[in-house]
């Protein structure tokens, strides 16, 4: 974990109802097989709390072996590309690649290369991102072995609410990114006025084509920020 998110944490910890899913938390490791490892729970915290532009919410973490590694939607670079994250880099080359159609139909003379319009992580492996300052958040940040869901209502909901209520008070201009209905859940902690708020439907499968296909939140995202005068993120 980052340096700047030990007042934070160490607050969160201290709270009784941190205490009480610590406590359930050792007995699952303990138990039964849980992901992802221990060590990688609090992975998205790695991200310098001071740099994060960005805050992409998602569910509970991948459930089978070796999926999970503590970023929201990314798996390691050996582990099979799930579909939800196939479907979002789907979403980043037609995101883009209407970017490039656009910028060519308002000056035909731009020399541009395609490539600049493609994301260069076929991997899974979204690291380069929470480099860039995105922070990859589940709501539930553990789960058990083929069990998806299995560990909400356990406290980590608490604990989610309560750093999108940090980040809302003290990070200027971010763009919260809420795909499905339990990041949409958390709007309301949110001051629209200070922050941009991108939502649709979950890349999932299921839902994907109820409304995440064609939202271009990869666009819409570095819009917001080069209008703040921030770097835009490399997807």
């Amino acid at each position: 974990m980052h340096d700047s998110w030990k007042p934070f944490l160490e607050a969160e910890f201290k709270k009784p109802y941190f205490q009480e899913l610590s406590a359930f938390l050792a007995r699952a490791y303990a138990e039964k097989t849980v992901f992802p490892p221990k060590q990688l729970v609090f992975s998205a915290f790695s991200t310098d709390l001071n740099n994060i532009k960005v805050v992409i919410l998602g569910q509970d973490p991948y459930h089978t072996p070796g999926a999970a590694h503590g970023l929201a939607f990314s798996v390691p670079s050996t582990e099979k590309i799930p579909p939800s994250l196939v479907n979002i880099y789907k979403e980043i080359d037609s995101d883009l690649g209407i970017l490039y159609k656009d910028l060519l139909t308002m000056n035909p003379s731009l020399k541009l290369n395609l490539d600049d319009y493609r994301h260069k992580n076929p991997t899974g492996n979204l690291e380069s991102w929470a480099k860039q300052g995105v922070l990859l958040l589940n709501n539930v940040l553990t789960v058990e072995a083929h069990l998806a869901g299995s560990h909400r209502g356990k406290g980590w909901e608490i604990f989610t609410e309560n750093v999108i209520k940090y980040l809302n008070k003290t990070r200027p201009h971010l763009v919260f990114i809420l795909w499905g209905r339990d990041a949409r859940a958390k709007k309301p902690l949110l001051d629209l006025e200070k922050h941009a708020v991108i939502e649709s439907a979950h890349p999932s499968p299921l839902s994907a084509h109820a409304g995440f296909f064609g939202s271009r939140p990869f666009t819409r995202t570095n819009d917001y920020l080069k209008s703040w005068g921030y770097e835009k993120i490399i997807w």
